[in-house]
């Protein structure tokens, strides 16, 4: 979930200024409005599984999740929905897992958390240059033997086998082995975020991951979005890396697990 999956204990380093939400842009642009005039980024896996990737989506008015597998996120309209627990049961069925993220809510009697954890979202400033690596080579089906293994030797954070179909995923090899990556995940409207970034072991400490993570960017920008992140709220050396390239700390977010009744 991190920059090359660097890990060390401390405090999330705010910049001295963080910039209102509708001031982080990248220059020359405007800020789109968001939808019905609601932030998207509050919610972004809502406003991307209803946006751009609602075809590979499934689910109702009220909760909705991507494909299983595409990816294991999901989302509510939102928790003030008095009919959004039945929504998310009929959805995942008795007993079934659901993702929570970005809200905390009080869970009905019956419900068991599974997972709880704490995290940031990241957005662009102006500080922040992008700009197209040329060695980064854009990934496919063909390529998703090697982004699983990957993934799974660097555990960057949720990858499925067509996670790389919501968006452009980029890598870096050596000798013909992948051994870094990045790509776009949710898609809320105006924005994109910047996911699965990861270095193999043996090619950390070489500015890989940030030069994927500047390419994905500027390929973003070419389409008129602007960038943003989410990492654990624990990884706060890569966090200070995403700052220090032009990110800030936009809001704390929570991410967990929730099962029901059974």
């Amino acid at each position: 979930m991190g920059l090359d999956q660097v890990q060390t204990p401390g405090e999330v380093q705010t910049p001295g200024e963080v910039r209102a939400p509708g001031q982080v842009r990248a220059p020359g642009r405007a800020r789109p409005a968001g939808p019905t005039g609601v932030d998207v980024l509050d919610n972004p896996a809502w406003h991307s599984l209803t946006g751009r990737h609602a075809a590979l989506s499934e689910g109702n008015e009220l909760v909705r999740r991507f494909l299983p597998d595409v990816s294991p996120f999901a989302a509510v309209r939102s928790w003030d929905e008095p009919d959004v627990w039945d929504a998310i049961v009929d959805l995942v069925g008795p007993g079934g897992v659901f993702p929570v993220t970005g809200g905390d809510p009080a869970l009905p009697a019956g419900w068991e958390v599974v997972a709880h954890g704490a995290g940031v979202q990241l957005v662009e400033t102006d500080a922040l240059a992008p700009r197209p690596d040329d060695e980064a080579v854009v990934l496919g089906a063909a390529d998703v033997p090697d982004m699983l293994a990957l993934v799974g030797r660097t555990e960057p954070g949720p990858f499925a086998p067509r996670t790389h179909e919501l968006g452009r995923y980029v890598g870096i090899r050596r000798d013909g082995r992948l051994v870094a990556m990045a790509g776009e995940r949710l898609q809320p409207g105006g924005w994109t975020e910047i996911s699965a970034v990861c270095t193999d072991a043996d090619h950390r400490g070489r500015g890989l991951a940030t030069r994927l993570v500047l390419d994905v960017a500027h390929h973003a920008h070419a389409r008129g979005d602007r960038a943003l992140l989410h990492a654990a709220e624990a990884n706060t050396r890569a966090i200070a890396i995403y700052q220090r390239l032009g990110f800030t700390l936009r809001r704390r977010t929570v991410f967990g697990m929730v099962r029901t009744p059974g």
